[in-house]
């Protein structure tokens, strides 16, 4: 699909004209910050929060509201008539929409798909009404800890996917040619989010997603390093007395695939990355 990247000067038709077509037939994935911010906003906990109106252990909103014309189900938090019940806690891709944002050698970069700018193929109306710069929806969209959120969650997937390179490489457990642990990874990044968080089990999605952390941390920076330092402590308590390469393996393919939900959560390839983090192994002699 054609791609189009964008300045933060880039003048757009970005005035929505609230017809709320924008709020059926999405995939909108989430972080645990966002999440928690949900919750917040509609005054029940993120467990609650998670169970009545996430999907894949919270990593997916549900849409399962009246359909509109096209037969596209609506968000789970929109309301016919009146628009986001929760718009104040709405996630970084409703903040962003029509836009996308992509990170590319540390720098991150706004764009939108397709051979036309989204809105215009729903809300052709959007033509009428006043034009403003990509900052400026940016800035009105007060996208920032959203952003801030978002770039950390990346460093803490890496740090969890580090854990599965130690137990397959600092382990000893290559060493013995073990070429199960890798070929297992590549499923992982194939699975489907249903299938992987059912493997992944209640324990880990909830350290994943609903975790033990103050409401009152306002920082998602501080958030996400306290999450970040919970799942660390996890997998120490888990696997600190592993003694068999079998249970190396497991943990390896278990602890692989908490980072690879995590990548999903926050948009990303998740079988790209699963084939990026194979070649890496395989360049510090894992076999496959």
């Amino acid at each position: 699909m054609q791609k189009t990247k964008l300045s933060t000067q880039s003048i757009l038709p970005l005035t929505c004209s609230r017809s709320g077509t924008c709020c059926f037939g999405k995939a909108v994935m989430l972080n645990p910050w966002e999440l928690l911010n949900f919750s917040k906003e509609k005054n029940i906990s993120p467990r609650e929060f998670r169970d009545l109106y996430c999907e894949f252990g919270g990593i997916r909103l549900r849409f399962d509201g009246k359909p509109d014309k096209k037969g596209q189900k609506a968000c789970s938090q929109y309301i016919d008539g009146a628009g986001c019940s929760v718009h104040l806690g709405r996630p970084l891709a409703c903040r962003l929409y029509p836009l996308g944002r992509q990170i590319q050698f540390n720098k991150a970069e706004y764009i939108y798909h397709g051979d036309k700018f989204p809105c215009l193929n729903d809300c052709a109306e959007v033509l009428e009404l006043p034009k403003f710069s990509v900052g400026e929806y940016l800035k009105g969209q007060q996208v920032e800890q959203f952003e801030k959120a978002q770039d950390e969650y990346l460093k803490v997937m890496q740090n969890i996917a580090d854990i599965a390179f130690e137990l397959l490489l600092d382990s000893g457990l290559s060493a013995t040619g073990d070429t199960k642990t890798i070929a297992a990874w590549r499923a992982l990044g194939n699975e489907a989010p249903e299938l992987l968080a059912e493997r992944l089990g209640k324990e880990w999605i909830d350290c994943l997603m609903i975790p033990e952390i103050p409401e009152t941390i306002e920082n998602p920076i501080t958030f996400a390093q306290k999450h970040n330092d919970l799942i660390l402590l996890k997998a120490q308590e888990k696997f600190g007395s592993i003694e068999t390469f079998q249970e190396l393996q497991e943990a390896s393919v278990l602890i692989m695939g908490v980072a690879l939900h995590l990548s999903r959560g926050l948009g990303a390839d998740t079988k790209g990355i699963s084939e990026h983090w194979i070649e890496i192994a395989k360049s510090h002699g894992a076999k496959e």
